[in-house]
């Protein structure tokens, strides 16, 4: 039996899928041999590009060239430059430096994701630990470049949830696994008089309070040290965030982290929970979907849909559960709900 070529569908798809690591391995070895910083000035050709960064003419031409192809730079006679999303988020000492986040998921998530299948196939993590025996929210069991990584992905996702959810009204916010503090920074920039505590583990909270020193936040953003699992959550807050937190949990321990941030709030305080919300027919999105492979390659968790958070915060004892919709990197939506 032989195919209609003029009726099937091309595999543009396959070939796609297939080839993504080409794509983010060639951002990866720009960004480790200085490209976008050496091009960020005025640009260079090809031959000036390789003598700055010190390799051979023929990697050089074949790397400006890939991306440039790929959006990452913009050539006119015969000189490269950044083009304005590598100028903007690829740039060392940049506002929102982004290839710590890059190298991250080169390095930390990767090895994981090249066992799938082996995920699939046995329902249990294929990330690689330190010490498989311990927690790998332990200290000493997940690399500091991990928060580094995320720094800028949770700024921009905060960013974005300051303009879909109306703050105005609170005063105090918990940051409950608020990681190093970029989430909790980001939104006491926006609303200029919020104060908030960023909660997680001893080890992270110290990551944090440089990143909030450094900040010059000190005054209006605290940490707390907790295992939210194990330990009250401090009273004093009148809304409490998970951002991008629920994801990594069953949903037994989805419900028992809820509860411990209600118990945490007055009657009449909020809880959000933002993520990337899977659809609730289970179709997409892609990003969503994608977030919860790579749960299941990284932990014991996965993304859930706004229905299921919903429910959850309705059986917590919430009352005016709703979700507000919005675009970013770490989160497509936000649930809400008041403590009754």
């Amino acid at each position: 039996m032989t195919t209609d070529v003029t009726t099937a569908p091309p595999p543009t798809l396959l070939i796609d899928l297939a080839t993504g690591l080409w794509r983010s391995q060639t951002l990866t070895a720009a960004i480790e041999i200085g490209t976008f910083e050496t091009l960020a000035d005025g640009g260079a050709t090809a031959a000036e590009f390789a003598d700055r960064v010190g390799i051979a003419a023929r990697p050089a031409e074949i790397l400006l060239t890939a991306c440039t192809a790929l959006g990452l730079l913009e050539q006119r006679d015969g000189r490269y430059r950044n083009s304005a999303v590598a100028d903007t988020y690829l740039v060392p000492g940049r506002p929102d430096y982004f290839a710590d986040y890059v190298q991250m998921v080169a390095k930390y998530t990767a090895p994981g994701w090249l066992k799938a299948t082996e995920a699939v196939r046995t329902d249990a993590p294929t990330k690689p630990v330190p010490d498989p025996d311990r927690n790998m929210f332990e200290e000493g069991n997940r690399p500091d470049s991990f928060w580094d990584g995320l720094f800028a992905f949770s700024t921009l996702t905060a960013r974005h949830l300051a303009r879909a959810v109306d703050l105005s009204g609170v005063r105090r916010l918990l940051d409950v696994g608020g990681g190093a503090g970029a989430t909790l920074l980001e939104l006491c920039r926006q609303y200029q008089h919020l104060h908030g505590t960023v909660l997680d583990l001893a080890h992270v909270c110290g990551l944090a309070q440089r990143r909030i020193d450094a900040a010059g936040m000190s005054r209006r953003v605290g940490t707390a040290a907790a295992d939210f699992f194990n330990d009250p959550l401090p009273g004093g807050h009148d809304a409490v965030l998970l951002s991008m937190i629920l994801h990594d949990w069953d949903e037994a321990q989805n419900r028992k982290i809820i509860a411990a941030c209600l118990d945490a709030l007055p009657s009449g305080g909020t809880l959000l929970i933002s993520e990337l919300l899977v659809d609730d027919d289970k179709t997409g999105p892609a990003d969503a979907a994608l977030m919860s492979m790579n749960m299941l390659v990284g932990c014991w968790g996965r993304n859930y849909t706004a229905a299921e958070y919903s429910g959850w915060l309705r059986d917590a004892g919430c009352s005016r559960v709703r979700t507000v919709r919005f675009d970013s990197p770490g989160a497509n939506g936000v649930v809400i709900g008041e403590k009754v």
